[in-house]
C-alpha cells in the first residue's frame, strides 16, 4: 500500500501545483498592473522590484491553494479512473477508501502551508509592502513632470515644460511657470501687485530634487518674469540670465492597509471583542486553510467516478466550486457586516456545507453501480444534439476520436485531413482555456465586488450586467495566453500519444504540422483586432460606468470645463477663471502669446469677459487691455468700457471643452483623433500614444505566442500536456511582466510610444523565430 499511496500522492501533487500556479497567476495579474506603475515612477533598484513582487504572492495563496488542491485531486483521480486503474484496484480487492488516505495527507500538508500563509506570512507581507511603497514614495517627489502638459501638483503653481531631458541632473527646456499665490501673500519686492498670476518664462532649467524637504530646486536660465499691476498702465517685467527657484510639492499621503489585513494574528486577538472587522478577519484566517481539506475530500468521489471528463472537466468543476464557495463566503460576510448574522457563523458556514457534502459523497464511494455523472451529462447533451440534427435532416457522417466534448468534422477550408485534425484540437483547447481564464477572473471579480453591492445597496442584476460587459475585455486580454497554452497542450498530447513520431515516419515535417496552427493564430489576431474595434470598446464604456456605480463613485461626466490653463493653436496659452459653455463666455481671461522659436512672451491680452461671436469666428474681448512686451517694443492699449477683437484667436468654445475618455472606450481611429486634439491643447498624450500602438500590437501577439510556443511544444517530446502547461506559465509570466514594464516605461516618457508598445512583440517574435530554425524536422 505504500507504493500505491506514493503513486496517488505524486499523481495529485503535480497537477495541484500547476493548478495552484494557474490560479495564483490569474489573481496576481489583478494586482500587478498598479504595482508596475508605482515601481516605474519611483527611483528603485531591481532587487526592490523583485522583493515587492514576492510580497504579493502570499496574499494570493489562502484563496488559490484550496482551488489548486481541488483541481489536482480531480485531475489525478480522473486520470486514474479513465485509464482503468481505479477499476483494477477494486478488482484486486483494494477498497476505495484507501484512496482517501494519500489525498487527505496531501490536503493536510496544503492546509498547513495555507494556514502559515494566512495566519503569519500574509499579514507580515501586507505590512511590509505598505512600508516599502511608502518608503519609495518618500524617496521621490509626489509630482511627476511630463513634457507638454500643465502640471498642477504644486500648491499655487502651474508648470508647463516643453521638453524633459533625462540625466543627472535633469534639464527642462521651454519652461512656463505661473504663481497663483494671492497678491498679499507673495514675497514683497516693493512693487504693487495685481490680481493676475505672476508668470516666469525660461529657455532652460536645471532641476535637482530634495526628497528630504519634498521640493524641487530649479536653476532657470535666460528667462523673464511678468506681472500686471493693479493699474493696467503699469506692467512689471524682469529679465535675468540665471535665477534660483524652489517648487514645493504637496504633502505626501502614506498608503495604509485595509481593515486589519496587515495586523499580526496575535495583535488581532485582543481586538475581537470590540471590532466586527477584526472578528471577520480572524475567522477568515482560520476558515480558508481548512477549505484545502474539505475541497479535496469533496473532489475524491467526483474524480473517482469521472472516467472521461479529463483535465477540462476538472477545471470546469473547480470554477463552479470556487464560484459557490467564495460567493457564499463574501455574501455571508456582507450579512455579518450589516448585523444580520454572527461573524463566526458567516465565515464558517461555507466550510460546513462542503464538510457535509464531503461526508455524503464519501459514504456513497463504496456503493456498487456508481456512474460517471460528467459522462452522463455529456452523453445526454450529444444525444439531444443528434436528435435535433435528425429532425432538421442534417445527417452527416462524423468520425470518432473526439477531443473532449466535441466531435471532429471536416472543415471545408482546410486542404488535408491532418490540418482538420490539428486545428480542431487546437481550437478545442483554445476555447476551453479561454473559458477557464475568463470564468476564473469573473469569479474573483464577483466576490471582490459583492461586498460593495451590499454596502451601496446596488441591485444584484447590476453586478451581473457588469460581469457580462466585462467579459469582452477579459476575452481580449486572455486570448494570447490561451493561444500559447492551447498550442503547447495540442502538440504535447500528440507527442505523448506518439502521433508526432508517426507523422514524421510518414514524411510529414513539424513545420507542416505547425502551419495550420499558425494560420489559425493569424486569423485569431485579425479577429481580436475586429473584436476590440466593434465589441470590446463599446462594452468597456458600459462596464466602467457600472463599476463606478457598484463602487459608489459619482457618475462620470467625461467633460471637464474647469480646466483653467490650456494651450491654444500655435504658441498661445489661455488662462481663464470660469467658462459658461451655454452662453459661450470666458471670464477673467488672459492670453499669453509666445514666440515659437525663442519661447519668449511677446504679447499679453487681458479681458474681464470674452464672448464668442460665431459670425466673426473669433472672441470679442470686453473691458481689458493688450500689451506688447517684445524686446525693444513696449506698447499698451486699453479698451476699458469697450471691446476689442483679435482675429488670429480663432479657438472656438469647444476647444476649451475637451472630452476626457479612456483608451479602452475608443477605437484606434477615435483614439488617434483624440490624441491630436489633446496634444494641441497642451495635455499629456504619451500614455494614450502607447495605448494607440497597443491597439495593433496586442492582437498580433496571438500569432507571436503561437510562433513561440510551437518549438517549446515539440521540445517537450513525450512528457505530455502538463509539461507544456508548466512551460506556458513561465512564458506567460515573462510576457505580462515585459508588457507591463514597457508600457509603464512608455507612459513616463523613458521609451518612445512605438517602442513601448511593440517591444514585447518584437522580442518574443525573434525568440520564436530563432527556436523555429533550431527545430529538428
Amino acid at each position: 500500500m505504500r507504493i500505491l499511496s506514493r503513486s496517488i500522492f505524486w499523481e495529485i501533487s503535480s497537477s495541484a501545483l500547476l493548478g495552484a500556479l494557474l490560479f495564483i497567476f490569474v489573481l496576481f495579474l489583478q494586482k500587478a498592473g498598479q504595482l508596475f506603475s508605482i515601481l516605474v515612477s519611483a527611483t528603485t533598484t531591481p532587487s526592490t522590484v523583485g522583493y515587492l513582487f514576492l510580497l504579493l504572492l502570499p496574499a494570493t495563496m489562502p484563496l488559490t491553494l484550496p482551488l489548486g488542491v481541488l483541481v489536482g485531486t480531480l485531475i489525478g483521480l480522473s486520470r486514474m479512473s479513465s485509464d482503468g486503474e481505479i477499476t483494477a484496484m477494486r478488482a484486486a480487492g483494494v477498497p476505495a477508501w484507501r484512496i482517501v488516505m494519500p489525498v487527505a495527507f496531501f490536503a493536510l500538508l496544503a492546509t498547513a502551508g495555507t494556514a502559515y500563509c494566512s495566519l503569519s506570512l500574509t499579514p507580515w507581507c501586507n505590512a511590509e509592502m505598505v512600508r516599502v511603497i511608502n518608503q519609495l514614495g518618500a524617496a521621490q517627489l509626489t509630482a511627476e513632470i511630463q513634457p507638454r502638459v500643465f502640471e498642477e501638483s504644486f500648491p499655487n503653481r502651474i508648470l508647463y515644460v516643453g521638453d524633459v531631458l533625462p540625466g543627472t541632473p535633469v534639464r527642462w527646456r521651454n519652461v512656463f511657470m505661473a504663481d497663483l499665490t494671492p497678491p498679499e501673500q507673495r514675497k514683497s519686492t516693493g512693487k504693487e501687485k495685481g490680481e493676475g498670476p505672476q508668470v516666469t518664462i525660461a529657455s532652460e532649467a536645471i532641476v535637482t530634487s530634495e526628497a528630504d524637504n519634498n521640493r524641487l530646486q530649479l536653476s532657470l536660465h535666460n528667462g523673464s518674469t511678468y506681472e500686471a499691476a493693479p493699474d493696467p498702465a503699469e506692467y512689471h517685467k524682469t529679465t535675468f540670465p540665471q535665477m534660483e527657484q524652489e517648487l514645493a510639492a504637496r504633502e505626501r499621503t502614506e498608503m495604509k492597509a485595509k481593515n486589519y489585513v496587515a495586523t499580526p494574528t496575535r495583535e488581532l486577538i485582543p481586538e475581537l471583542a470590540s471590532s466586527l472587522e477584526a472578528r471577520i478577519e480572524f475567522h477568515q484566517r482560520l476558515a480558508l486553510p481548512l477549505a484545502c481539506l474539505l475541497l479535496a475530500l469533496t473532489g475524491i468521489p467526483l474524480g473517482v467516478s469521472s472516467k472521461k471528463g479529463g483535465k477540462s472537466a476538472a477545471f470546469v468543476i473547480t470554477v463552479l466550486f470556487a464560484l459557490f464557495y467564495y460567493t457564499a463566503l463574501v455574501s455571508l460576510i456582507g450579512l455579518a457586516r450589516e448585523g444580520r448574522m454572527k461573524a463566526h457563523i458567516a465565515v464558517w458556514l461555507p466550510d460546513a456545507v462542503f464538510a457535509i457534502a464531503a461526508i455524503v459523497l464519501l459514504l456513497r464511494l463504496e456503493r456498487p453501480g456508481d456512474q460517471d455523472l460528467l459522462d452522463s451529462i455529456r452523453s445526454n447533451a450529444l444525444s439531444l444534439w443528434e436528435s435535433i440534427r435528425a429532425r432538421l435532416g442534417a445527417h452527416r457522417p462524423v468520425s470518432v476520436g473526439l477531443p473532449g466534448l466535441f466531435q471532429r468534422t471536416r472543415l471545408f477550408f482546410l486542404p488535408q485531413v491532418i490540418d482538420t485534425y490539428v486545428v480542431t484540437s487546437f481550437l478545442f483547447y483554445f476555447a476551453t482555456l479561454l473559458f477557464s481564464f475568463v470564468m476564473l477572473t469573473e469569479v474573483f471579480n464577483f466576490f471582490e465586488l459583492l461586498g460593495d453591492v451590499f454596502k451601496n445597496q446596488i441591485p444584484m442584476q447590476d453586478l451581473f450586467r457588469y460581469l457580462l460587459f466585462l467579459a469582452p475585455k477579459l476575452v481580449y486580454d486572455a486570448a494570447p495566453v490561451s493561444v500559447l497554452v492551447a498550442t503547447l497542450v495540442t502538440f504535447g498530447v500528440m507527442a505523448k500519444n506518439n502521433e508526432i513520431t508517426a507523422m514524421k515516419a510518414c514524411g510529414v515535417s513539424v513545420f507542416r504540422l505547425a502551419a495550420p496552427v499558425l494560420m489559425a493564430s493569424f486569423a485569431l489576431s485579425g479577429g481580436l483586432f475586429a473584436f476590440d474595434h466593434y465589441i470590446a470598446t463599446g462594452a468597456n464604456v458600459i462596464q466602467d460606468g457600472l463599476r463606478n456605480k457598484i463602487k459608489g463613485k459619482p457618475v462620470q461626466t467625461y467633460l471637464t470645463p474647469n480646466r483653467q490653463w490650456i494651450f491654444g493653436r500655435g504658441s498661445r496659452i489661455f488662462f481663464y477663471k470660469y467658462l459658461n459653455e451655454t452662453e459661450e463666455v470666458l471670464g477673467g481671461l488672459s492670453v499669453y502669446e509666445l514666440e515659437p522659436q525663442t519661447f519668449r512672451l511677446h504679447r499679453h491680452i487681458y479681458a474681464e469677459r470674452a464672448r464668442w461671436e460665431p459670425s466673426l469666428k473669433t472672441w470679442i474681448f470686453q473691458n481689458g487691455w493688450v500689451r506688447d512686451v517684445r524686446k525693444g517694443a513696449d506698447s499698451f492699449r486699453l479698451f476699458q468700457g469697450g471691446t476689442a477683437t483679435f482675429t488670429e484667436l480663432d479657438e472656438s468654445p469647444s476647444w476649451f471643452l475637451k472630452e476626457v475618455k479612456t483608451y479602452k472606450q475608443m477605437t484606434y481611429n477615435q483614439l488617434g483623433d483624440y490624441i491630436g486634439e489633446l496634444r494641441q491643447s497642451g495635455f499629456n498624450t504619451i500614455p494614450l500614444q502607447v495605448q494607440f500602438h497597443k491597439k495593433f500590437s496586442v492582437p498580433l501577439f496571438a500569432l507571436v505566442m503561437a510562433l513561440l510556443s510551437i518549438p517549446f511544444a515539440f521540445l517537450t517530446g513525450t512528457r505530455g500536456a502538463m509539461t507544456g502547461v508548466g512551460i506556458s506559465f513561465g512564458v506567460a509570466i515573462a510576457y505580462f511582466a515585459l508588457n507591463y514594464l514597457f508600457e509603464q516605461l512608455g507612459n513616463v516618457g523613458q521609451l518612445p510610444p512605438e517602442m513601448a508598445a511593440w517591444s514585447p512583440d518584437a522580442l518574443f517574435a525573434l525568440a520564436g523565430t530563432y527556436l523555429m530554425t533550431r527545430m529538428r524536422t
